[in-house]
């Protein structure tokens, strides 16, 4: 598996095995754990990259980071 990045177009590859079932088709797939990382590090990011561009597109005014902090702390002591 290669994963790109389209932004500067680096890739990932990861070494893979694949699990089979009595017929021979795929069922799953195997990873080192040191891809596996990779992998979810990949994800974390790109989960960052689409909240990014959905907060642009929200068309909300943006609030300093420290306010955002002191506000989520609030609704958390109310649950």
């Amino acid at each position: 598996m290669i994963l790109k990045d389209e932004d500067d177009m680096t890739s990932i590859a990861f070494e893979k095995q694949y699990v089979v079932n009595e017929t021979g088709d795929r069922i799953g797939v195997l990873l080192s754990l040191e891809d596996y990382k990779k992998l979810l590090d990949e994800l974390e990011e790109l989960e960052s990259l689409r909240a990014r561009d959905a907060a642009k597109d929200s068309g909300e005014e943006a609030i300093p980071f420290e306010e955002a902090i002191a506000e989520i702390e609030r609704e958390r002591d109310h649950l």
